[in-house]
């Protein structure tokens, strides 16, 4: 038997119906709706537990103190990235692809950082403009809040974490990591995968004012656009923190000043 007849010499075949694959817009819709589930969930278990702890009346001024508690909004927070990343973990691990690559979890140029930086601090300077014209707080109130009672805990180190590391993660996984790979690789294409996740996205902030969901929005699309050029998650996950990480410090600023 010569080397090219022989086991030995010949390539691997993989099982039929066994190749790694994307799931395409009917999957990844479906798994994005048991991803956010598994975040909620992960988020409002801290929450349960702290207003059945507390012993108090369940009402709406009860929910509403738990709700703009700094030091409870910072761990629910936390809480939904364990749970999404084991959701994302099984979705990926059944698609047959590794999980870093399904995500794209790789690192991107530090020209392309540069590029990403500048163009965010160009869309906010432009959102500052447009707030001061419209006589609009540059600062949703809902933060302040947030903020002044985690300051009041000494929990603004939680607080930090929670949103410039922890949220940054969560939602980028989900939203350019996962949403947008699945998306894109359907009828949806590029452009419609970038728009539908920035949408979704901009969904899971409705605690703002529409001022500031149109200011999310805009933010998502850029995302997008640079998670579609860098083809890096990673990038955005820090554009997202840093993003984060300043809108932090001006409220903890305008919070000093007010």
């Amino acid at each position: 038997m010569t080397t090219a007849e022989s086991p030995a010499g010949l390539a691997p075949v993989s099982p039929p119906g066994r190749e790694p694959r994307v799931w395409k817009f009917i999957g990844t819709s479906l798994w994005g709706i048991a991803l956010f589930g598994a975040m909620f969930a992960g988020q409002v278990a801290v929450v349960g537990w702290f207003l059945i702890s507390s012993g108090e009346p369940i009402d709406t001024s009860s929910m509403t103190a738990l709700l703009t508690n700094g030091r409870i909004i910072s761990l629910s927070v936390i809480m939904g990235l364990p749970a999404i990343l084991i959701m994302l973990w099984i979705a990926t691990r059944l698609s047959r692809t590794p999980f870093a690559d399904y995500l794209a979890l790789r690192w991107t140029s530090w020209r392309m950082l540069a590029v990403g930086v500048a163009s965010m601090v160009m869309l906010m300077v432009v959102w500052e403009i447009i707030s001061r014209v419209a006589g609009r707080e540059s600062s949703p109130g809902f933060m302040m809040d947030v903020l002044k009672t985690a300051r009041a805990d000494g929990a603004l180190w939680l607080l930090v974490f929670a949103f410039c590391v922890a949220a940054p993660i969560t939602e980028e996984f989900f939203a350019r990591g996962f949403l947008y790979r699945g998306w894109s690789e359907s009828f949806l294409g590029i452009g419609g995968a970038i728009l539908l996740s920035s949408v979704v996205w901009t969904l899971m902030h409705m605690q703002y004012s529409w001022f500031f969901l149109a200011q999310v929005f805009s933010i998502g699309l850029l995302l997008g656009y640079l998670r579609y050029l860098s083809g890096s998650t990673w990038l955005v996950v820090v554009l997202h923190g840093l993003n984060n990480l300043a809108a932090t410090v001006q409220t903890i600023w305008l919070v000093n000043n007010s």
